[in-house]
């Protein structure tokens, strides 16, 4: 199973996004989607809210609680 940072950046690169990008959708610094990618830090909820709402996923998938999304 995938840890959070690795289903981030998957996600993101599915749709073509570049770190720059989604942070700029999410109103974050590019710094903190890296930081997330490395699993260095967590999102707060409502980032983690907004991160669900971009990638069309549940918190719940993106938490490693299921493999559906």
């Amino acid at each position: 199973m995938q840890d959070f940072g690795e289903k981030i950046k998957e996600l993101r690169l599915e749709r073509h996004l570049t770190q720059k990008q989604l942070a700029e959708k999410i109103g974050q610094g590019q710094s903190t989607i890296v930081y997330w990618e490395k699993n260095q830090q967590e999102p707060t909820i409502s980032s983690l809210k907004k991160l669900c709402e971009i990638f069309e996923v549940s918190a719940d998938y993106l938490l490693g609680l299921t493999d559906e999304y």
